[in-house]
């Protein structure tokens, strides 16, 4: 099994940080390579004629290996909602048909759905979410629901943010194709954890953003686009989608055909001297770790977590059909505010989130973590 890897990381040993599904610390090399692209931003005369280049690529081709993809089918986008209107750019609904979302999902792969609905006469249908916490059969349950209009897209999360949820998206998209339905995965809580391969699951759109999982910064985040959508124009009319636009041409708009593969998607001022190299280098810890060995991990921390916690009268959701990563506690007692609130005094650090108190470990966190929270757990259960 995967060891902690918490010495790669300035957590000091009083604090047990179990919010990664909030913002995960970055890791000590991620932050040197951050005080250094400060510098180089404080001299830009001193960086190379093809450093810009370079970043993006690297930056690329470190988000296509964490998902199976070719990196020409990967856009370098600011966040989750920027790849999701980027989606909504591309999609045509047909009037009448349905766009399935999750109760309690985050904004991102919703809002966008309820912006555009009566423009483009489709109806947003949110999946209630479930008692059993059963999300993938809620979904099938309400994509083959008899009578209901066709399903034109699914815009949901792989595993829910909320309560860890985990869904199976191979069924669903099996189902989504039976009538004609496209897929878009909110994959922020499973890159990087759950092995994933796009070339397998064959998704319309899959975006993730680094400042989660993937121990990277905010602002950066990455979008798959299936070939059979790259065809469509851009969120951003930028040089660099353009196949040649540049500044030291003779003429400058030279070729302004879009460029043949996902890249015509990169956003506007994609030049990020210092965030971009520091996604990189998360990224790239993680595909050196492998999902496999994580999910092991981590799975292994939430399984023991869960058993005290259940002992206690916690609730919690069953392990088949939770994320290895996320585990969401219903507190006896207390409200999930309260009991989150009394677990920062001790240090500990969770998030309150729909009713539960989310806990979210990482490849940092170690047994004396385990056993401060879970003493911590008994000590405020009557809170």
């Amino acid at each position: 099994m995967l060891a902690s890897q918490r010495h790669l990381f300035d957590i000091p040993r009083d604090v047990c940080y179990l919010n990664a599904a909030g913002w995960s610390p970055l890791p000590l090399a991620t932050q040197e390579a951050a005080r250094a692209a400060v510098g180089r931003k404080g001299r830009p005369w001193t960086l190379p004629a093809d450093f810009a280049d370079t970043q993006h690529e690297r930056a690329r081709h470190a988000a296509a290996a964490l998902i199976g993809a070719a990196p020409g089918d990967v856009a370098l986008i600011p966040s989750v909602g920027y790849g999701v209107a980027i989606a909504g750019k591309l999609l045509a609904h047909e009037p009448g048909t349905r766009v399935l979302v999750l109760e309690n999902d985050h904004s991102s792969p919703v809002l966008e759905w309820l912006t555009r609905a009566d423009a483009q006469g489709f109806t947003v249908e949110t999946i209630p979410q479930p008692a059993n916490g059963d999300w993938t059969n809620a979904v099938l349950e309400a994509i083959g629901r008899p009578g209901a209009p066709p399903v034109s897209l699914a815009s949901i999360s792989s595993i829910h943010w909320s309560d860890g949820g985990l869904i199976d998206m191979t069924p669903v998209r099996d189902a989504l194709r039976a009538q004609g339905g496209r897929l878009l995965v909110d994959a922020t809580h499973a890159i990087g954890v759950i092995a994933t391969d796009v070339a397998q699951l064959d998704p319309d759109f899959l975006i993730f953003p680094t400042y989660k999982w993937v121990l990277g910064p905010y602002g950066r985040a990455f979008i798959y686009i299936a070939p059979r959508h790259q065809g469509g124009i851009p969120l951003e009319q930028a040089a660099h989608g353009r196949r040649d636009v540049r500044a030291e041409n003779p003429t400058y708009l030279a070729d302004i055909r879009f460029l043949p593969d996902a890249r015509r998607f990169d956003m506007g001022e994609r030049d990020h001297f210092i965030s971009m190299e520091m996604a990189s280098i998360g990224m790239e810890m993680l595909a050196a770790w492998g999902a496999v060995a994580v999910t092991e991990r981590l799975a292994d921390v939430t399984r023991r977590i869960s058993a005290a916690a259940h002992d206690l009268g916690y609730g919690v959701l069953p392990e088949k059909l939770r994320a290895p990563n996320i585990l969401s506690l219903a507190p006896p007692r207390a409200s999930a505010k309260d009991l989150a609130a009394a677990l920062a005094r001790e240090n500990i650090f969770v998030a309150p989130r729909v009713g539960r108190v989310r806990v979210a470990p990482h490849v940092y966190t170690d047994d004396e973590d385990i056993a401060t929270f879970t003493a911590a757990l008994r000590k405020l259960r009557d809170l």
